[in-house]
């Protein structure tokens, strides 16, 4: 075989191996998950008296939910002397008028609440914090972004774990006010409940580091301040706090049975700025945090997880190569004289960079959906093709990362939409600014990635291999990714036409 063959196909080999750690990671926390499926954690003790909660809700140009979240705080369960609200407003909008006049409805209601403006965003959210984190009242914290719209009694179903000194944080399970929107955010929901039911249940409960996912949990004061404070020097400072807190030896809770309702992004360029914002960051806090966990006094296991976890966002240049690698290997143009072994080890790393991947997902619907687990079946095709049709935007997040260009906080558009608005999908999104995609390079290089796939696919049923053009069809992702986007912009180019027409 020529030497060009055997270097093309040993990378091909190294890139699936690389992929399939990360798929076998995900069976062990199927495993772990499992494992510890009924070690539940129950509070100390109960407090006698209940203590000072500080509500601190971040907001930057959100005056479609604005109204509804902090009626949502109104109605926690809670009593109203032993709480304070802060509405941390950035913004630059309307939004900022309407948050000022809830502060003073919410006091003449008997409410301790304010609104602390800032017009200078340095540290964006993370900075929002900081300041107000100095000023709070309560001793314990509990944070809400704004498209977050939190049970009444979210608040009494946390905050007894705190009679633990040793506990730093209690986080709780995200739901989903919209889940059944539309298409996109089904799909997303699919992928959140994996990594809440799994992943967070999973590591939490084998004692290995969890992070906070930046909302919709309470954090002690004293523990953010032990750890350092807030820091803005990466685009997921929930994150980067969270490894601090606990290297400090601060005890995080995760409740998988309390959950907490938002809303998804409804469309492909908001959904890409959220995962563009969560991929870039985690490999920041991978590049400021990994040496430090590795040196800690913290268990093996601990640094293990820590260290797949900070990582797993590399996979997606992986999934690039890949892409690149994978034609002269799918099209049979090599020539081993073994291939009976070639399949083997193809199958064997198809399987853990795939199929693995279908039973973590499958296997968090069985978790929280015993009975009717079976309905979410159909959208798992998609949820591979959206996870491959993301790669291309999620690369690039990496690649900025890792060359250290700094780009600002994009926060995730929110329109205040919940499952019955999807009747009335292009009046609203109309009415309320929908936004287009600021630059085409993404979707072109998706759809010049799915228009290679789509040939390959048509030439291998040409040939008659079956099974490789199946195998290939979630690359297909990229269409949808790409023509999402296409179609926003065309969305949005037509709502300006009729603007100035009226």
């Amino acid at each position: 075989m020529p030497t060009q063959d055997i270097i093309w196909y040993s990378a091909y080999i190294l890139v699936l191996i690389g992929m399939s750690g990360y798929g076998l990671h995900r069976l062990i926390i199927v495993y772990l998950y499992w494992k510890n499926v009924r070690n539940r954690p129950e509070p100390r003790a109960h407090f006698d008296e209940l203590p000072v909660v500080t509500v601190q809700l971040p907001m930057y140009n959100e005056m479609f939910v604005v109204d509804r979240l902090l009626e949502s705080v109104a109605a926690l369960d809670y009593p109203k002397e032993k709480l304070e609200i802060q509405i941390l407003d950035d913004s630059t909008d309307g939004t900022t008028e309407l948050c000022m006049k809830k502060a003073e409805e919410l006091r003449s209601r008997g409410y301790d609440a304010v609104c602390l403006h800032r017009t200078d965003r340095t540290g964006f959210k993370a900075g929002a914090l900081e300041e107000a984190t100095q000023v709070a009242k309560g001793d314990f914290l509990f944070i809400l972004d704004a498209d977050f719209q939190p049970h009444s009694d979210v608040l009494m179903k946390q905050i007894h774990y705190f009679t633990d000194d040793k506990v730093g944080l209690v986080q709780t399970r995200w739901e989903h006010i919209n889940r059944n929107y539309n298409l996109l955010t089904r799909v997303q929901a699919l992928f959140l409940d994996g990594h809440f039911m799994m992943e967070q249940t999973a590591r939490n409960r084998s004692g290995r580091f969890f992070t906070f996912n930046g909302t919709a949990g309470i954090w002690r004061k004293t523990a953010i301040t032990d750890a350092g404070g807030w820091e803005h020097d990466t685009l997921t400072e929930d994150m980067d706090l969270s490894y601090r807190a606990q290297m400090k030896g601060w005890h995080f809770i995760f409740l998988n049975d309390v959950v907490t309702p938002a809303e998804l992004p409804v469309d492909m360029n908001g959904f890409k700025a959220q995962q563009h914002r969560w991929t870039k960051g985690s490999i920041q806090v991978c590049q400021k945090m990994l040496f430090d966990i590795l040196r800690s006094s913290a268990p093996l296991k601990a640094k293990l997880e820590a260290t797949t976890h900070l990582t797993a966002n590399y996979s997606y240049l992986l999934l690039i190569l890949l892409c690149c690698l994978i034609y002269p290997v799918a099209m049979g143009n090599f020539n081993f004289q073994h291939s009976i072994y070639i399949i083997l080890i193809n199958l064997l790393l198809f399987f853990f960079a795939s199929i693995a991947v279908c039973i973590f997902y499958v296997s968090a619907q069985i978790a929280i959906r015993p009975r009717s687990w079976w309905k979410e079946l159909p959208y798992l095709p998609v949820l591979l093709a959206l996870g491959i049709g993301m790669a291309v935007n999620n690369a690039k997040a990496v690649l900025e990362a890792i060359v250290g260009h700094q780009s600002s906080f994009v926060r995730t558009p929110k329109y205040g939409i919940g499952g019955e608005d999807g009747r009335k999908e292009g009046s609203l999104l109309k009415k309320r600014g929908y936004k287009a995609i600021k630059s085409v390079i993404v979707p072109v290089l998706e759809l010049a990635f799915g228009c290679f796939f789509l040939w390959m696919i048509i030439e291998l049923l040409i040939r008659g291999n079956i099974i490789s053009a199946v195998l290939m069809s979630p690359f297909l992702g990229f269409f949808y990714t790409s023509l999402c986007s296409f179609g926003q912009m065309l969305f949005c180019l037509s709502s300006k036409k009729d603007e100035v027409q009226a």
